[in-house]
C-alpha cells in the first residue's frame, strides 16, 4: 500500500531511496532527480514499487546471492532461511540492518535513507557544471515529493539561490494552498500525473479517489498560466487500465475543457515486476491481463492519435 502520511520538513531530513545525476529522461537538460520515498496512491502498476511506503525497507535480488551464509550468521531475529522462497521473513526482520553490512555481493540492501537538507544540497552541488552547460537543474519526484512538503520548499528555495532550474514530479493528491504557498514559487516546470478519470476506477487500480488530483489541476493551471510556467499533464499509458478509448477520450475532453494543448503520454514498460520480487511483494497484475510485455508502437500511435483529434499535442 501507498503511504498519505504528510511529512513534515522541520526536522530538516527526508526520506529518499535514490538520488539519480546525469537524467536526461525527467525534465529539459541534463538533471538530478531526488526520488522521495513514500506516495498517497497506491497504483497496480507502480514504476517505482520501492517508492510506495513512507518507510525504509530491505531488497533482496536472489540473482546476486553467493550462498555465503554471512547475512544469515549476524541475522538476531532469526529472519533469514536459505530454504524460505523469499528468504526473508519480513515480519520478524527489525530492519537493524546488519545483513546488508554483512552481505558481499550486494544482494541485500536497504531501501530509503533519511537525508538531511545540507547532505542532499552537497549531492546536487556537484553537478552544477552540468546544470550550467545544458539549462538542466533538479527534479524532485518519488513517490511523491509533495508528502515532504516542508524539506521539499527549503530544498528548492536553496536551489534556487543556486540559480539551479526546478522541476516537480506529481501525482496531483496534496493539500493545494500548501502547495502554493510552500512549493510553486520555487517552481520552474510541473510535469503533472493524470491517470484515470473515472473515479471508481481510479479507486480501484490506485487506491484513492482522483476528486482532488483533477481540481488540484484545474487550479494549478489556471496559476500556471498566470505565472508563464509550465504545467504539462502526463498520462502513463498501461494496457487495459489507463490506455483504452474510454479512458483517453474522458481525460482528453477535461484537458480541452482546460484549454490545454499539450500532454505527454508515457509508454507502458513491464520492468516494475521484477522490483517487486526484491521486495517480497507479489503482483496483482494477473487480474488485468497480461502486462508482462512491452507496449507496442502501433497502441501507442493510437492513443496519440485521441488526443490529436482534440487538437492536444
Amino acid at each position: 500500500m501507498g503511504s498519505d502520511k504528510q511529512h513534515d520538513g522541520s526536522e530538516n531530513k527526508a526520506l529518499v531511496f535514490e538520488v539519480k545525476g546525469n537524467s536526461l529522461d525527467d525534465g529539459p537538460g541534463i538533471r538530478t532527480v531526488v526520488f522521495f520515498k513514500g506516495c498517497p496512491l497506491d497504483c497496480l502498476w507502480c514504476h517505482n514499487p520501492e517508492s510506495k511506503k513512507a518507510e525504509v525497507e530491505i531488497s533482496f535480488d536472489k540473482e546476486k546471492c553467493i550462498g555465503c551464509g554471512s547475512c544469515i550468521a549476524v541475522c538476531t531475529e532469526k529472519a533469514l532461511d536459505k530454504d524460505r522462497p523469499s528468504f526473508i521473513d519480513r515480519q520478524a526482520c527489525n530492519l537493524c540492518m546488519k545483513c546488508t553490512d554483512a552481505c558481499p555481493g550486494g544482494a541485500l540492501s536497504p531501501v530509503g535513507r533519511f537525508m538531511r537538507l545540507d547532505e542532499l544540497m552537497g549531492e546536487i552541488e556537484k553537478d552544477l557544471p552540468f546544470f550550467q552547460a545544458s539549462q538542466g537543474g533538479i527534479t524532485l519526484s518519488g513517490g511523491e515529493p509533495t508528502l515532504y512538503m516542508g524539506f521539499a520548499s527549503l530544498l528548492l528555495q536553496k536551489a534556487k539561490a543556486k540559480g539551479i532550474g526546478t522541476l516537480l514530479e506529481t501525482c496531483g493528491l496534496f493539500d493545494y494552498e500548501r502547495f502554493i504557498t510552500s512549493l510553486f514559487p520555487y517552481l520552474d516546470i510541473i510535469y503533472y500525473d493524470i491517470k484515470i478519470f473515472d473515479e471508481e476506477e481510479h479507486r480501484r487500480f490506485c487506491g484513492a479517489s482522483n476528486a482532488r488530483i483533477l481540481k488540484n489541476f484545474a487550479e494549478l493551471n489556471t496559476m500556471c498560466i498566470e505565472a508563464g510556467k509550465e504545467l504539462r499533464p502526463r498520462i502513463p499509458l498501461v494496457p487495459g487500465i489507463t490506455a483504452t478509448r474510454k479512458n483517453l477520450l474522458a481525460v482528453a475532453h477535461f484537458l480541452k475543457g482546460l484549454g490545454v494543448t499539450k500532454v505527454e503520454l508515457l509508454q507502458y514498460n513491464p520492468l516494475w515486476l521484477s522490483k517487486l520480487d526484491t521486495l517480497g511483494q507479489n503482483s496483482e497484475a494477473s487480474r488485468i491481463g497480461n502486462l508482462e510485455d512491452w507496449m507496442a508502437m502501433p497502441l501507442v500511435e493510437e492513443c496519440k492519435a485521441v488526443f490529436e483529434g482534440f487538437e492536444i499535442r
